[in-house]
């Protein structure tokens, strides 16, 4: 069994079906990426797999069943979330944000806190700062720095690059290689820039409309046209 394996997953917002029959698999220290435009279904997808939405489908992670878990216990199984448009407190400060994501890992906040920092050194510089005054490449900083203040092993990161400007995807994209080359975390990334998720993930999957359309290692995608098709729905 994969790492995290994910099989016929259809998901639900009331009676309205997001994802249907959706599968995927992901192996341990890969940095895999779900690429797909506006509306496919990507942010429902992690959203799934934290058991955020109504579902049906089985999801496994480290050979244990949490399809129909909750959130809480997902979390504490190991994976940490940080979703699109970061979600943060405004007017807390970075560090104060940084702390609630320590809340099931506390007796390990000190280490963590000084592994984000050693990833982010601009928020150690800023830890004071409220993060409404922030840039968004700082937010997304603190969003990804949140996320790995849970100790997680598999880290999902929806949409890292939206709004940013290139320099700054470079850099969160140098911070999600440390996270699994240095840390050793496993990471899922959705993206709607196929461009950027083509550099950083060793596999893809396209979503569109709901349904996994297209997988496979960016080599084998680079020629293939239907990524292009799937990806501007044309």
């Amino acid at each position: 069994m994969s790492y995290l394996e994910i099989k016929s997953l259809s998901s639900f917002y009331g009676k309205a079906e997001a994802l249907s029959n959706v599968s995927l698999s992901v192996e341990k220290g890969e940095i895999i990426a779900i690429v797909g435009a506006n509306g496919a279904g990507k942010s429902t997808l992690l959203d799934s797999i934290m058991g955020m939405v109504k579902q049906k489908g089985t999801i496994s992670f480290d050979d244990k069943t949490i399809s129909g878990k909750s959130t809480s216990h997902i979390v504490k199984q190991g994976i940490g979330y940080a979703p699109e448009r970061f979600s943060l407190f405004p007017y807390m400060s970075v560090k104060d944000n940084l702390l609630v994501g320590a809340f099931t890992a506390r007796e390990k906040t000190k280490d963590n806190l000084a592994q984000v920092y050693s990833l982010f050194p601009r928020l150690a510089e800023r830890e004071t700062q409220e993060t409404a005054t922030q840039s968004g490449g700082e937010r997304q900083m603190v969003s990804l720095g949140r996320a790995l203040m849970s100790s997680p092993k598999l880290l999902l990161v929806d949409e890292p690059t939206i709004g940013l400007a290139p320099k700054v995807c470079n850099e969160i994209a140098v911070s999600l290689r440390r996270m699994r080359d240095d840390f050793g975390l496993t990471v899922v990334i959705t993206e709607q820039n196929a461009n950027f998720a083509m550099t950083l993930a060793e596999r893809i999957y396209v979503l569109e409309a709901g349904k996994m359309q297209i997988e496979g290692t960016v080599e084998e995608l680079k020629s293939d046209n239907r990524l292009i098709e799937a990806y501007f729905g044309t």
